[in-house]
């Protein structure tokens, strides 16, 4: 009942945006708020929390008893490039990458 995304080219600080929305929610409900949100990171994570639902479901767990029990997101490998800078200098530019952990749990009816 989990899924991971690797090395997915968004800083980590932008994604959590979205992880903070949909943390601890149903997996219906965690979809519905990620079709509708304007965020970039918005589609990778659907997918990914789709792909958990398809491995929980395929382990024989109901759909609709499923919820969102961790999401994190961790710091990827950070990639250094370099741009041309004044006075024949060279600014160095960091593209940050994430790394996104779901893992899906049941509601439990009889406790």
């Amino acid at each position: 009942m989990k899924a991971t995304l690797s090395n997915y080219r968004q800083s980590p600080r932008k994604v959590r945006l979205l992880v903070d929305v949909v943390r601890g929610k149903s997996v219906d409900a965690a979809l519905v708020e990620l079709t509708h949100a304007s965020k970039r990171a918005a589609a990778p994570l659907k997918k990914l929390i789709e792909s958990a639902l398809a491995n929980a479901v395929n382990g024989g767990a109901k759909r609709e008893e499923l919820f969102i029990d961790r999401i994190t997101v961790d710091k990827g490998v950070v990639l250094k490039r370099y741009q041309p800078g004044a006075r024949g200098r060279s600014y160095s530019i960091h593209k940050h990458t994430s790394h996104v952990h779901v893992s899906l749990a049941t509601h439990n009816h009889d406790a």
